[in-house]
């Protein structure tokens, strides 16, 4: 059986059956409220921790670095559901139920403590550590230390056991940022036609007829050929024309770059927080007078 001082250790620690498999993590430990000896450990089980078993810790052991209980892993997971109030207690049905379900006789139970004339409450002959009679009908619960609630229950406080004071508790707001796709950019290439005019020179050759007196520097080229014939002379005339021709050539590169941009957001969320106001009760005159007498 664990005891109170090893609770620590044990909250959200893995915890293992008898034949070294892992049934879940430890969440939470119920203690008995009148003795505040450890009754019960609840371990989240199933698919990311969907469900919540309790577990008897009477024989359970601290091993090491885990929890080791003596009872199967699929016994525990079919553990019976029960519900949990306001203040944390199971109900005395409830334990019932979960004894009978782990082959715990209740009444065995009720018989391993006695009551001191004190009122305090001690383990009879032959006691493993079980709840006092009166004491099964509430039982309490220790917190999971780092939970996120941010609420922590009084047996899981250093000044338990001063009942002139109470623990204030708040919870706190922590805030962080997730990365996700907030959109997506690509680059395209697609082609268009446009029209380009440009003007360029074009020349071409056109026929002159020069006439030039016979003077005595032509004469003797002039009088060469007959002195009366037909004759015929031709000559090639040239002219330009444009010419459109196309070459693709490289212009410019194009390329896409991220650039982060950090801007301020401002998150609002509630948080609850604990208030302690102290209440006197101050006692009448007569009353007073009344007890003396």
């Amino acid at each position: 059986m664990i005891t109170r001082e090893e609770i620590a250790n044990v909250l959200d620690q893995p915890v293992y059956d008898g034949d070294g498999n892992k049934i879940g993590d430890a969440k939470h430990v119920f203690f008995d409220d009148m003795t505040g000896r450890p009754e019960w450990v609840s371990v989240k089980t199933g698919m990311l921790g969907s469900s919540e078993s309790f577990v008897p810790v009477r024989d359970a052991a601290l091993v090491q670095d885990h929890l080791e209980v003596p009872y199967g892993k699929d016994q525990v997971k079919g553990a019976p559901t029960v519900d949990v109030d306001a203040g944390g207690h199971l109900s005395e049905s409830e334990e019932h139920r979960l004894y009978d379900y782990y082959g715990i006789n209740f009444d065995s139970v009720l018989s391993e403590a006695e009551r001191t004339d004190d009122g305090r409450w001690a383990a009879g002959p032959g006691a493993a550590g079980a709840a006092g009679a009166a004491g099964l009908a509430g039982t309490g619960r220790a917190g999971t230390a780092g939970g996120t609630t941010g609420r922590e229950d009084a047996w899981d406080r250093a000044d338990m056991t001063d009942e002139n004071a109470m623990t204030r508790s708040e919870e706190q707001m922590h805030i962080g940022v997730e990365r996700r796709e907030s959109g997506r950019a690509r680059l395209r290439k697609y082609v268009v036609t446009e029209e380009v005019q440009q003007t360029v020179p074009v020349t071409h050759e056109e026929v002159r007829v020069v006439r030039e007196p016979i003077t005595d520097a032509n004469r003797d080229e002039a009088m060469a050929g007959r002195e009366i014939s037909e004759a015929e002379h031709e000559v090639t005339l040239h002219a330009e024309r444009p010419v459109v021709e196309t070459e693709t050539v490289p212009v410019e590169r194009v390329r896409m770059t991220m650039e982060e941009h950090t801007e301020n957001e401002t998150v609002r969320g509630q948080v609850r927080k604990e208030r302690i106001e102290a209440e006197t009760e101050l006692i009448e005159e007569d009353d007073m007078r009344r007890d003396r007498e």
